[in-house]
């Protein structure tokens, strides 16, 4: 049975639940939309995983600009990307991970995770910084002009990604979003054929709104393994 408090670290709201004598730390960056089903997603992770962890999920001020690498003209409705996912990365290491450290120590690993632009972003972090072990990209935002071309021009510097997609998440109209699955597979080839990178692609039913707590928990839960 986890805990589950409600925290401020550095001016923002973290939410941190907690297994007794965990082994692993999750990181996940949150919207209120994430936040509605967080309790959900955690109690999932312990259905479907018998490893101890401690899930730290950190709210987002503004999603489009907070957890995007570069800015970009908006894809869909109006609001354009900004670049702060540098300064995010930077809360992360800066503000989170010294708490963490301070709690729970050295010899724990560290995974990142998130779900849609926040999948994305943490894809990009693992690029980024060898801070952590693993990542987990549930229904991530592949499509994102000139990720691939940075991804191939770049060396992840993690061992375990897990990957997901909904089926019908790349039937789409928008052209631009609809590359999402043509990319998420040719991610997964270039990873699987690295030496060392432990990689799975994992397809769930529906499009991209659809149990987002379940998908998210489910690449956790393999991580975790």
């Amino acid at each position: 049975m986890e805990t589950k408090e409600n925290i401020i670290i550095n001016n923002k709201s973290c939410f941190l639940y907690e297994t007794e004598n965990p082994t692993s730390i999750l990181i996940q960056a949150i919207d209120e939309h994430d936040l509605e089903v967080l309790d959900s997603e955690v109690e999932k992770i312990s259905e479907l995983s018998d490893e101890k962890f401690v899930l730290l999920a950190f709210l987002v001020d503004n999603w489009n600009d907070d957890l995007s690498p570069w800015a970009v003209p908006a894809v869909f409705g109006k609001e354009d990307f900004g670049d702060g996912a540098f300064k995010t990365l930077e809360y992360i290491i800066n503000s989170l991970m010294p708490y963490l450290k301070e709690r729970y120590g050295d010899n724990i690993k560290i995974y990142i995770g998130g779900y849609s632009l926040s999948a994305l972003f943490a894809l990009w972090a693992s690029y980024n910084t060898d801070l952590f072990d693993g990542v987990v990209a549930t229904s991530p935002s592949m499509w994102f002009p000139d990720f691939m071309k940075y991804i191939s021009e770049n060396d992840i510097k993690v061992n375990k990604v897990y990957l997901s997609l909904g089926d019908k998440e790349e039937k789409t109209k928008n052209k631009v979003m609809a590359t999402v699955g043509d990319n998420i597979r040719k991610y997964y080839e270039m990873l699987k054929n690295t030496k060392g990178k432990e990689v799975v692609l994992e397809w769930n039913e529906g499009n991209h709104f659809v149990d987002s707590d379940l998908r998210t928990a489910k690449g956790f839960a393999w991580i975790l393994k």
